[in-house]
């Protein structure tokens, strides 16, 4: 495993975060059932904001030099704030980058926190769970609350005090 570089994404990461949202976006799709745009793209609202709203951040990972994943929180003016995006290059699954791009973003924010994510993503509910475990053995709990779109399974949020 290779050291995991973390740092706090600018406008000069734009371009490097636009490819890999579209990665991001295409295995959420899975879940989401959203299709790209006609021009292959996918709805970029969050993205754009965590990168030119002042109550967002993001954060990018490297293996390397290699880009593996990237972070996007929100409500950063809130009591509670929301891990908006959170993604991890398929290659680098498996070998802790997640647990520690997670961790650090949950550092650099101390307070409440909350995360989503669908029941149907296994891997990524087992991901969550284990980490709201390891940062908050028997303080956290989950709640399933409505998704965007009526269509689509309730989203589950795991809410970290």
């Amino acid at each position: 495993m290779a050291d995991l570089l973390i740092r706090a994404a600018d406008h000069d990461d734009r371009v490097l975060l636009e490819r890999l949202w579209l990665l991001f976006r295409h295995d959420m799709s899975e879940f989401s059932g959203s299709l790209p745009n006609p021009d292959g793209s996918y709805r970029s609202e969050w993205l754009v904001s965590a990168l030119e709203d002042d109550n967002w951040a993001a954060y990018v990972a490297f293996a390397g030099d290699s880009p593996v994943g990237f972070a996007f929180v929100r409500a950063l003016d809130q009591p509670v704030r929301v891990l908006n995006s959170f993604f991890i290059v398929r290659a680098a699954r498996g070998d802790g980058y997640g647990t520690r791009l997670a961790r650090h973003v949950l550092d650099a924010h101390p307070g409440p926190w909350e995360i989503a994510f669908q029941e149907a993503n296994v891997k990524g509910a087992r991901f969550w769970r284990r980490l709201a475990q390891e940062v908050a053995p028997g303080t956290w709990h989950e709640e399933e609350r409505p998704a965007s779109r009526p269509e689509l399974p309730p989203n589950v949020w795991v809410v970290i005090p």
